[in-house]
């Protein structure tokens, strides 16, 4: 039997089967996944297949189908290993805000880098308009500007009030989407904004991990009712770039890309050789500095916080 995982609490799964019926479900012995060390081998989104146990009310995973994609991050404690944040996504959009919490620079270019390395269309939602006083709206415009240069998309809204929320259930709809932030961000209050009914279950993910205290992150998916899935997770604090090559990261910033061909060596690091391409197009003003900032954190391994 065919199945989706739709919530992850470390040992047991949920699984919605394609017979309309919820499995609580389990890994029994050792599961391998294609050499991907990660702290948790199944992950929400994943398609499995199933195998009922006697008592017909719950469930052996037997087996993890191929994946289209998915949102690995490096867990925060465990170095060496991974942990895969949701799986066969359509999108992942990060909600940002600029104060309460405070979402840095680099923290949304660590999440995007994620996105593109793993094949996820991503962009980004400024939440709580309803708090920005001129001056936090002159940074926000300057934040927007940075990533509407390299075609991300964004939306503003005011999760609290409801402003722009429609056009977020417009993105939403019919995709599969994973959600993301810090703590606080407001996740939830959009969520209850665009789905009303969900408000338990998103409590529910909020009380669970109260203020960022937890350092593993499980997923949990709400099934629209305008179509669509939504992956909501629990607040996160940091979030480590894990499984990229040094040599192989400029590849997933767009800005540099569409740039490397044109460096005088093919090796370049885009750091300090002559004739790099990117460096020029940094000194010209195309390429913004916090990102280009961002690229040189990541690629020398300081990139875990916010």
């Amino acid at each position: 039997m065919r199945g989706l995982v739709t919530k992850s609490t470390g040992s047991w799964y949920e699984v919605l089967a394609e017979n309309g019926s919820n499995y609580k479900s389990r890994i029994k012995g050792k599961f391998r996944t294609k050499d991907i060390k990660t702290t948790n081998p199944i992950a929400v989104g994943d398609w499995v297949d199933l195998s009922l146990e006697p008592d017909q009310d719950t469930a052996i995973i037997t087996q993890l189908h191929e994946r289209k994609n998915y949102i690995i991050r490096k867990s925060v404690n465990l170095s060496k290993q991974a942990q895969i944040i949701a799986a066969n996504l359509d999108q992942a959009y990060l909600v940002v805000t600029l104060a309460s919490p405070f979402t840095s620079l680099g923290f949304i270019d660590r999440f995007l880098v994620t996105a593109e390395a793993y094949d996820v269309p991503a962009g980004l939602i400024f939440n709580k308009l309803d708090l920005f006083s001129d001056e936090g709206l002159a940074v926000l415009r300057d934040y927007e500007s940075i990533y509407q240069t390299i075609n991300y998309p964004y939306y503003e809204v005011s999760a609290l009030e409801g402003t722009n929320t429609d056009a977020i259930k417009e993105l939403f709809k019919d995709k599969t989407t994973l959600i993301s932030g810090h703590s606080g961000v407001g996740k939830s209050t959009l969520i209850n904004a665009i789905h009303p009914e969900a408000k338990l279950r998103t409590a529910d993910i909020s009380d669970w991990s109260d203020k960022g205290r937890h350092t593993t992150t499980f997923a949990e998916m709400i099934m629209l009712p305008f179509g669509g899935r939504l992956i909501d997770t629990p607040g996160i604090r940091e979030l480590g770039v894990i499984d990229i090559e040094q040599q192989e990261l400029s590849h997933f910033f767009p800005e540099m890309r569409e740039l490397i061909n044109n460096c005088r060596f093919n090796d370049c690091r885009h750091i300090n050789e002559p004739g790099c391409a990117v460096l020029t197009a940094l000194h010209q003003g195309y390429i913004a500095s916090s990102r280009y900032e961002s690229y040189l954190s990541i690629y020398h391994g300081n990139d875990t916080r916010a």
